[in-house]
Parts: C-alpha cells; sequence; structure tokens
C-alpha cells in the first residue's frame, strides 16, 4: 500500500512540474540570457540572428514564437493582414541587477521605436533587463513585445496577467499609431505616454475625468495637439491600467531612460517656442487690457 502511495505521489510531483515550466527559472540572476526566435524563420536566417546577437545556442535557452500567439495579443487592436501570416520578430533579454530599468535597442523595426517598447515592457511589469528585438529584414516590430514578455516569464518565473499583457500590447499599438501623425513623429508619441505614466504616479487619478486632464496636460506640455477621438483612446487605455491596480511607481522607475528622452523633448527648441508664444499671447491680452483702461481716463 506505501509503495503504491509514494508511486502516485511522485507521478502527481512530476505532473505538477511538466505544468509548471516557469518555476525552473525562479532563481535567475543578472546576466541570465534567453531568446525568442520566430517560428518561421527559416535555419540561414535562424544562424543569422543568433550570431547577431553574439549568443552560442548551445549556452543559451531559446524559445519559439508562433504567428498564432502574435495574433491572440494583437488582434483586437490592428487588422490581421498587418500582423501577417508568420512569425520573424526575434528578441534576446538579457536580466540585469535590481533596479538597473529597463534599456531597449532593435535593428530592423520600422513602426514600433525602442522607447515603445520601453513603455509596453514596464506597463506589463517587466523589470530590470537590457532588450533587444531585431528580424533578418525591415518589420513592423510589433509582434517583438510578445516574445519579450514570454522570455521574461521563462527567465524569472513571473507569470504576468494576461489582463496586464493585453493592455502593454494595446499601448504599444495606440502609440505606434499616434507616432504615425506628421505632427507628433516617434519621439514625442512615447514621449506622451512616459509623461502620462509619470503624473499618474503624482496624482493617483481616480476616475476618467482625472485621467483626461492628465492626458491633456501632458499633450501640451509637450505641444502634440490630440482630436478628440485621440484622447478618448488614450483615456480609455489608461483607465484600463488604471483597474488593473499597476504600480506607476514602480513603472516609473523602470523607465528612467525615457523620462531622460522625455526631459530632452520638452526642453527641445520646440517646446520653447511654444511656450513663448503662450506667454507672448499672455502679454498681448494684458497690454490690450491695460490700453483699454488707459483709454477710459483719457
Amino acid at each position: 500500500m506505501k509503495k503504491v502511495l509514494f508511486f502516485f505521489l511522485s507521478l502527481a510531483m512530476v505532473s505538477v512540474a511538466a505544468l509548471s515550466p516557469l518555476a525552473a527559472h525562479a532563481d535567475s540572476t543578472p546576466g541570465d540570457v534567453i531568446v525568442t526566435l520566430g517560428a518561421d524563420l527559416t535555419e540561414a536566417q535562424k544562424d543569422s540572428i543568433l550570431k547577431e546577437m553574439n549568443v552560442d545556442p548551445n549556452n543559451v535557452e531559446i524559445i519559439k514564437v508562433t504567428n498564432a500567439e502574435e495574433h491572440k495579443y494583437l488582434d483586437k487592436y490592428m487588422p490581421k493582414a498587418q500582423i501577417g501570416t508568420r512569425a520573424i520578430s526575434s528578441t534576446k533579454i538579457t536580466i540585469g541587477k535590481k533596479g538597473s530599468g529597463l534599456s531597449v535597442s532593435t535593428n530592423n523595426i520600422n513602426y514600433v521605436s525602442d522607447d515603445m517598447y520601453l513603455n509596453a515592457l514596464a506597463t506589463a511589469g517587466v523589470k530590470d533587463a537590457s532588450v533587444y528585438v531585431t528580424a533578418p529584414f525591415e518589420v513592423s516590430g510589433t509582434a517583438g513585445l510578445t516574445g519579450l514578455i514570454k522570455a521574461y516569464e521563462v527567465s524569472t518565473g513571473d507569470v504576468i496577467p494576461e489582463k496586464q499583457k493585453q493592455v502593454a500590447n494595446e499601448e504599444m499599438v495606440t502609440t505606434a499609431n499616434l507616432a504615425k501623425k506628421a505632427d507628433i513623429g516617434k519621439d514625442k508619441a512615447a514621449g506622451l505616454m512616459t509623461s502620462i505614466k509619470e503624473k499618474m504616479a503624482k496624482a493617483d487619478p481616480q476616475n476618467k475625468q482625472d485621467i483626461e486632464k492628465i492626458v491633456r496636460d501632458s499633450a501640451n506640455e509637450l505641444n502634440i495637439n490630440l482630436n478628440d477621438q485621440d484622447i478618448q483612446k488614450l483615456v480609455n487605455l489608461f483607465d484600463k491600467m488604471k483597474d488593473l491596480n499597476i504600480n506607476w511607481n514602480s513603472v516609473g522607475d523602470q523607465l528612467q531612460k525615457a523620462k531622460d528622452k522625455l526631459s530632452d523633448l520638452a526642453n527641445s527648441d520646440e517646446a520653447k517656442g511654444f511656450l513663448s508664444k503662450v506667454f507672448s499671447a499672455i502679454g498681448s491680452f494684458i497690454k490690450a487690457v491695460m490700453d483699454a483702461i488707459a483709454s477710459l481716463f483719457s
């Protein structure tokens, strides 16, 4: 009887281990590397990308990302035709020291910028890692986030909630769509997201009205003209984030590089020019008022 019981206990333990692949990597340390490769790459392309990443396939864990996984997280936010039918984007994630924050670099990615990945990864809960996204030829890069989140989960053992993954992907696509507008561009679009997150951390908004004020204030500070539809999309997006109880201070800690760029944007000649116009308009208004008052006594 004891032997039978021992057998079933052993079987149960093996089954739990088989169903919990993330647990094996819970003790990840700084310097650990994991790579994701698009499942539809040719063997030659895989070899080329691994060389580009400077990794030895015999010493690094490699996981595949399929086109089905890409569609799972992106179908709600962009046309299926834009996602395509092949998984090509590949990623390398290197675990950093605690408190080191996130850094991102890319190659052959023409739609999603480094700072867009940075923001979306922070929203998803990815922490303290150096990230690289690449492809053998130019691609949009929208599927790269799927691979990065998957790699981070496998490497650290942290399971990111599905709703948080969805919101991170929605944020990435929303930012990329804003960036397509001629008067915004990639830097400003990503900067807007960083600014909104900073204000979310400080203000702790309670409702959509509070979030809308944050969105409008951030846009004004960066001299970004948003139409009502854009504002509503951003309000709805950050309202979803609010409901996920995201730790905005923790998110901010991961975005130092993006915040540095945000500071540069805020101090740019264009932004200063905008402020100059505002102050000039105020001065003109005051002068007009004073002239009107003076005319009453003349």
